[in-house]
């Protein structure tokens, strides 16, 4: 029987790399601890219940694999992982994954900015051209009559971009690192703007995008990946036109469902926010007549993060360090 419902979920494993193996140069996990992670994850997933997972923070394709291969809901699963071209086993490097329940007709990993994507200030381009992590694409059947277009992301963190011989703690040196870090993922929102209008635009295709873009869903970033929405002025046929390209969150879709909002997925120095978002296309929102399904409720797997300016407690080195994000989406048919 073809599917009422199904879930989408993001999750940022806060990197999963394989025993005994150095990462970012001196971290690594013993293997009490690898097991500890692995039965937490395994854990998350199960009460997530998700059809679809996108997933960050990935080192080690087998260490995933471990973990799908115990949770009963992946038993006949397919796990792609985001390998650019330029993939190199020997230096480890953080990745994105997608495990899905649904049929994978195929996927496609970017890496390289579209060259429409690449900016210029006051007749200067700006010397970025790649994605910090690459971008995974993938087309899924969702049923019968639907294919659904999914990309997992993560962008560039707000950490500062630092010279190495840079004093960290230098004002102004912090200053100038977290600009370099926001003119990253600046430009890695455009880019991916335009990989999404491909999809989106002068078709009646539904995509979904989840995964971790380190910022708000009102910053600047976000906002650039997402589009604008029309003013509420404009003729018809223009507005539509811009829906035709816009992606709503999650978030906000839940938001007006409910009365309260307690939507965090970080927290870091006192400030809880919300970095890791599920954002999807008007196809999946009940404002749109022409809609295949709608967002029907949103949960977030967030009870395991601590306020460290609260309490003397620490998010176990097993666990992740942001929350998990699920979406329910009901078919029309």
């Amino acid at each position: 029987m073809p599917p009422k419902n199904f879930k989408v979920g993001t999750f940022n494993l806060y990197n999963l790399v394989l025993p005994n193996v150095k990462y970012y140069d001196r971290n690594q996990y013993s293997t009490e601890v690898y097991s500890q992670k692995k039965t937490w994850i395994g854990g998350q997933l199960e009460r997530m219940k998700a059809d679809i997972v996108g997933f960050q923070e990935l080192f080690h394709e087998q260490a995933l694999k471990e973990i799908i291969q115990e949770v009963k809901t992946y038993e006949n699963a397919q796990l792609v992982v985001g390998y650019p071209p330029s993939y190199n086993p020997e230096e480890l490097r953080p990745l994105v994954a997608l495990v899905s329940r649904f049929p994978v007709l195929s996927h496609q990993v970017y890496e390289d900015f579209p060259p429409q994507a690449l900016l210029e200030i006051n007749d200067k381009d700006i010397p970025l051209d790649k994605f910090s992590r690459p971008i995974l694409s993938a087309q899924l059947q969702i049923s019968d009559n639907i294919e659904c277009t999914v990309f997992v992301v993560h962008l560039k963190s707000k950490r500062p971009i630092l010279p190495a011989n840079a004093d960290r703690n230098d004002p102004v040196e912090q200053a100038k690192g977290a600009a370099r870090s926001l003119i990253l993922r600046a430009t890695e929102a455009t880019a991916l703007r335009m990989i999404l209008m491909e999809t989106l635009q002068n078709r009646q295709h539904p995509v979904i995008v989840m995964g971790d873009v380190n910022d708000s869903g009102l910053s600047v970033t976000t906002q650039i990946v997402t589009g604008q929405p029309p003013w509420e002025k404009l003729p018809f046929e223009k507005k539509k036109k811009i829906w035709d390209v816009l992606l709503y969150s999650v978030k906000d879709i839940q938001a007006r469902q409910s009365y309260g909002d307690f939507y965090y997925t970080h927290i870091y120095n006192g400030y809880y926010q919300a970095l890791d978002h599920i954002l999807v296309s008007e196809e999946w929102v009940a404002q749109n007549p022409s809609r295949l399904g709608q967002v029907e409720y949103v949960s977030l797997l967030n009870d395991h993060l601590i306020d460290e300016t609260l309490s003397y407690d620490e998010v176990e080195k097993w666990q992740s360090d942001h929350a998990q994000v699920v979406a329910t989406i009901k078919l029309e048919k």
